[in-house]
Parts: structure tokens; sequence; C-alpha cells
């Protein structure tokens, strides 16, 4: 992504913050490297948050029976070209009670920077939690994202989360997310991430479908180009009685790039039933060919063409 391009989006997202900073209803917080710069909470809504030496402990945590109706904005960052930044997350949300949250995760000028998170999730009974997570990095790629996080979903509970990572280099970033689903619940983990030069990215999310009539999701879009390399593994388990469960994983290379997907589904109990789906390949010819007869460069058609697969959800 150009340089231009990259100023927009921040762009965009401090005038985002700025609405929210001036609106009381809305929950939030903003960490820069391990500092807390500003936070915010609603009634219902218990956020803490504990600087260490070593990183920012945050402890989330809804109450029962309440529903958050405006999203809750949450920033993380580093600024400057090197630094750390761990931050260790532990979200409880109560029975009955819906939350949503909005992530940013912004590191415009890595050159030398660690993105480490570990995250332990509790969705209890009839809970539903939504999480949208978009990166924005610098052009040049000097970042590692180590994002690990592991979830209890509760009887009937919903659990769904988006990561995004399309504006700025990937760098080094290696996901690993594992649910544990219980009665009715479910769990619905999309990714769509694009690489370039030599990023290496690497994306592992397993879902264990624990109780009966428990359902999971995971989608996968990933487009590298030049040497850039992707490797997902994609992985659900299905134990429970009338489990069910898919796999989606698409991925497009261009140049010398590599990737590799590993969908990997299991089923023990006969009741239970999982698919998957996954493909690799170039951009598609007839798409191509269509968008360069109405006057766009091979380049820019390409372009298009990834972009589109990439925004979709």
């Amino acid at each position: 992504m150009k340089d231009n391009e990259i100023k927009k989006s921040l762009f965009k997202y401090v005038k985002d913050m700025h609405a929210m900073e001036n609106d009381p209803r809305s929950a939030k917080l903003t960490i820069h490297g391990n500092k807390v710069i500003s936070g915010n909470s609603v009634k219902g809504l218990t956020v803490e948050s504990d600087e260490k030496e070593q990183g920012v402990d945050i402890k989330l945590e809804l109450a029962d029976n309440t529903k958050i109706e405006k999203p809750v904005l949450l920033c993380f960052g580093v600024i400057p070209e090197n630094g750390i930044q761990k931050i260790n997350l532990d979200v409880v949300i109560g029975k009955n009670s819906e939350i949503s949250l909005k992530a940013h995760c912004v590191f415009p000028n890595a050159v030398d920077v660690q993105h480490i998170m570990n995250a332990e999730i509790t969705l209890r009974d009839n809970a539903k939690y939504k999480y949208f997570e978009r990166h924005i990095h610098s052009p040049e790629g000097g970042i590692n994202v180590i994002p690990k996080a592991a979830i209890n979903i509760g009887k009937n509970a919903v659990f769904s989360t988006e990561f995004e990572l399309i504006e700025g280099r990937v760098g080094n970033m290696d996901i690993e997310y594992i649910t544990y689903v219980d009665d009715y619940g479910t769990a619905d983990m999309s990714a769509r991430v694009a690489g370039s030069e030599n990023d290496k990215l690497k994306i592992s999310e397993t879902s264990f479908l624990k109780g009966k009539y428990s359902k999971a999701a995971l989608t996968t879009k990933i487009a590298v180009r030049d040497k850039a390399k992707a490797d997902v593994y994609n992985k659900i388990v299905a134990e429970g009685d009338y489990s069910r469960g898919h796999v989606d994983c698409k991925e497009i290379i261009k140049d010398i790039a590599e990737a590799n997907a590993v969908p990997i589904v299991g089923v023990k109990n006969s009741t239970a039933h999982v698919t998957h789906e996954a493909s690799i390949g170039s951009v598609d010819k007839k798409q191509l060919e269509t968008l360069m007869a109405r006057g766009l460069s091979e380049e820019n058609a390409s372009d298009l063409i990834i972009r589109g697969m990439l925004s979709q959800t």
C-alpha cells in the first residue's frame, strides 16, 4: 500500500477516535506501547488496566444481562520506528449479555516493532461477542505481530471475530486462535490479509465443537505477491451430537510468492458433520481480461481483483 493511502487510513482513524472521545456513551481504551493513554467505561462494563514493565494487563468484564449499545473502541499501537508492545487480555462476558468491540492496531512507522497479545476470553451462556480488528502497518514491514487467544464459548453463546490486515506491509505475523464450543454455541472466525515483498504470515485457527448442536466456521482469505509467503492451518474437530463445521480458505498468489493451505477436519461423533474447501491460484484470467479491456493495466486490474476478494466478508 502506498504511503499516501496509509496516511488517509490513519486520518480516518483519528477522526473516528475524536468522535468516540466526544461521546460519553461509548467505552474506549487507548494504549501506546505499554502505556495506557486514555480510557472510558460505561454502565455494566468494567475495564481495568495494569501497566507493567513487560506489558499491560487488561481485564474487561461485562455484567450479566447487559447489552452495550455502541461498539467499544480499542486502540493499540506503537508510533515510533522501534518498540515492543505486549498486551495480556482477560475478557469475561456475562450470561445473556452482548457486546461489540472495534480494535485498531496502528504501526505507521515500524522498522523494528513487536506487537504481542495473549488473550483469554470467556463467554457465559447466551452471551454474544463480536470483535473486529484492523491493522495499519508501515510500508517497511518491520513488525512482528503475534496474537494468541484461547476462547471458551458457553451454551447458546455466539463468538464472532474478524481480522483485517490489508493496509501496509504485513512483516512477520503468527496468529493462533483456539475455541471450545459448548451446546448450541457458535464460533465464527475470519481473516483477510495481503502480503508483499518478503512478508511472512501464518494463521492457525482451531475450533473444538464439544457440545451438542455446536457450530463453527473458519474463513481465511489471503493474497501474496513478490516473495511473500503464507501458511494457513485451520482445524475443526466435531465431538458433540449433531455439531457442524466448515473450513474455507482462498489464497491468491502473484510473482514468486508462496501459499500453503492445510484444512484439517476431524469427526468423533457419528451425528456430526464437517466440511472444508481450499483454493490457491492466480488472479482469475477472465476477470483480468475484462478489466484490461476497459482500460486498466494488468497491475491495476490485478490489484482491483485482489482488493475485491479481500473486502468480501
